[in-house]
């Protein structure tokens, strides 16, 4: 079996959700949702050099609503490497879901497929709201552990106040069927508790969390955060490749002065600062890192060894990458059952439990075996119960895959489990997951084995059966690891750049994105890192205001 054949087996397998209809929290209407894209344009049509206030590169969870906000009063320009949803509609349907993350390529595919060092297929978003436009809509805000120990300054009220203004527009409340009703007992019976029924909030036990799908299976990605900007004030590049960071020296030190891009025709763009005007990086936890790098920011020795002429020597850029590691539980049920989406999460200290539900069709080279064409499409349902560590203590790296190409996905290791203390975490999950297996609302789940008793038909690997053999269960964890897309790291608060986001060392860059994070913030970081963007541009008005 080929590459792309293994990527796309995994996906199927590894998070199954076929989504229904939700029950809407927010307005729901359809004809003010494509406003911005009266400023979004082919970056073909920019002009050669143009002057701004903030250039921001990267439109995906961060870049839109800082966008936004910076724009009420400066001018601004936001590259995204990505087309327009409207260009790639298909992403907007809830019932896409699966098919917007195995339909990857090498050019503009709004999800580009690249596989850790690690060896474990992963995404990342290539399109105009980034990650929000492409992910299971699940969300939920910050854990509290993660303001405290992020070395950001935080103000909880703007916080507050930046989360509700990303909620007025795209958090929804989901409908709960049967199985996640289900699953939500057992959690409840085996002791994850107390209930909290429903909640955007991060609290310990068992709730319903948000959705960024409406009561109609219309995704409200980031992208539309971009409707509340000051459309003169803004202008949006789709297409738009950022090559690297212009600097000057002056007597005052380093500091940025603009970006180069390119275009979809490989023509160079130069978007150059204004007096007071500020770069900012919100290119994710990939690009970031790496476009710093490619500028010849980074540490000294590996820029030189690359021939990359040094501008400023950072040690860690590109440094204490992480990920948090998943771990499913899938089965097949003796009966048909309805298909909903992940509403319900049992929250702990140490890891989350999740819930899914999927058709999934069998597409295989095997399936051409035994099944002459033409035949029937042949699906089955599958049930996954899963987990994902709360806060993995083990990091990686990131390194430039070239030294003068943009486009070739860095190098990415996330060096899995070299904390033991996150193999121990993963026991601990997966033994919960047995115990909500084992409990009366999930009895009627099983099917009549030939002896007799009634057992779980597992699809691929089954739980430990000993369930006292620690060895065993660490195996399973081994060899069932993989990602729930939640990676961050490498350009993090306290060694890159400062608690305000300004790059240590260097005057008018700041990175804002989820490269600075030290932790995954909660079960989902979608809402935390809209929140940062709308958070960081009120700071950064506040501050040019004083």
């Amino acid at each position: 079996m080929q590459k792309p054949e293994l990527f796309a087996v995994f996906f199927v397998f590894s998070f199954l959700i076929v989504p229904r209809p939700r029950i809407c929290l927010a307005a729901e209407s359809d004809h003010q949702d494509e406003d911005y894209l009266k400023f979004v344009a082919d970056a073909n049509k920019f002009p050669a050099k143009e002057y701004y206030d903030y250039i921001i590169v990267g439109g995906g969870a961060a870049g839109c609503p800082l966008a936004a906000t910076l724009s009420t009063h400066y001018s601004v320009l936001l590259l995204e490497r990505g087309s327009s949803p409207y260009e790639k509609p298909e992403v907007l349907r809830q019932e896409n879901i699966i098919n917007n993350i195995l339909e990857t390529d090498d050019k503009d595919s709004p999800a580009q497929a690249f596989i850790s060092e690690d060896g474990v297929p992963n995404v990342r978003g290539r399109i105009l709201g980034g990650g929000t436009m492409i992910n299971f809509g699940f969300y939920t805000r910050a854990d509290p552990h993660f303001y405290v120990e992020s070395g950001i300054e935080w103000d909880m009220n703007l916080v507050n106040e930046s989360y509700k203004w990303v909620e007025e527009t795209i958090a929804f409340k989901p409908s709960v069927g049967t199985w996640q009703s289900d699953v939500k007992e057992a959690l409840l019976e085996v002791g994850n508790g107390p209930y909290n029924g429903f909640t955007f909030d991060h609290v310990i036990g068992t709730k319903i969390g948000g959705t960024i799908f409406d009561g109609n299976g219309k995704r409200h990605g980031a992208a539309e955060l971009l409707n509340k900007a000051v459309s003169k004030n803004i202008r949006v590049a789709i297409h738009a490749t950022a090559e690297r960071v212009l600097f000057s020296s002056k007597s005052s030190g380093l500091s940025a002065a603009g970006i180069i891009y390119s275009d979809s025709k490989g023509r160079l763009h130069r978007a150059m600062l204004k007096p007071k005007g500020e770069v900012i990086l919100s290119a994710g936890t990939l690009g970031s890192p790496q476009l710093l790098l490619l500028s010849g920011v980074g540490p000294k020795p590996y820029l030189s060894s690359l021939n990359i002429p040094v501008v400023k020597h950072h040690a860690s850029v590109g440094q204490l990458l992480a990920d948090n590691p998943r771990f499913d539980v899938n089965f097949a049920p003796p009966f048909e059952v309805e298909d909903y989406g992940n509403g319900i999460v049992g929250i702990t200290e140490d890891y989350y439990i999740l819930v899914s539900c999927g058709s999934i069709p069998f597409d295989s080279p095997v399936s051409s075996m035994l099944f002459p064409d033409p035949s029937p499409p042949v699906n089955f349902t599958v049930l996954s119960i899963l987990h994902n560590l709360a806060r993995p203590l083990s990091t990686g790296s990131l390194h430039l895959a070239s030294s003068t190409n943009i486009k070739a996905t860095p190098k990415v290791w996330f060096n899995y489990f070299s904390n033991p203390v996150d193999l121990a975490n993963c026991v601990l999950g997966v033994k919960n997951i047995d115990r909500v297996m084992s409990s009366k609302p999930l009895e009627k789940y099983k099917i009549q084995g030939k002896d007799g008793g009634r057992k779980f038909k597992f699809v691929g690997r089954s739980l430990p059966e000993n369930k006292t053999d620690d060895a065993a269960f660490e195996t399973f964890c081994r060899k069932m690891l993989t990602t729930i897309y939640h990676y961050h790291g490498g350009c993090v608060v306290g060694k890159v750049v400062d608690s305000r986001f300004r790059v240590l060392g260097i005057d008018s860059l700041r990175v804002v994105d989820a490269s600075t994070f030290t932790s995954c913030p909660g079960s989902n970081p979608q809402a935390t890192v809209m929140m940062l963007g709308r958070y960081v541009g009120l700071r950064m008005l506040e501050e040019r205001e004083s």
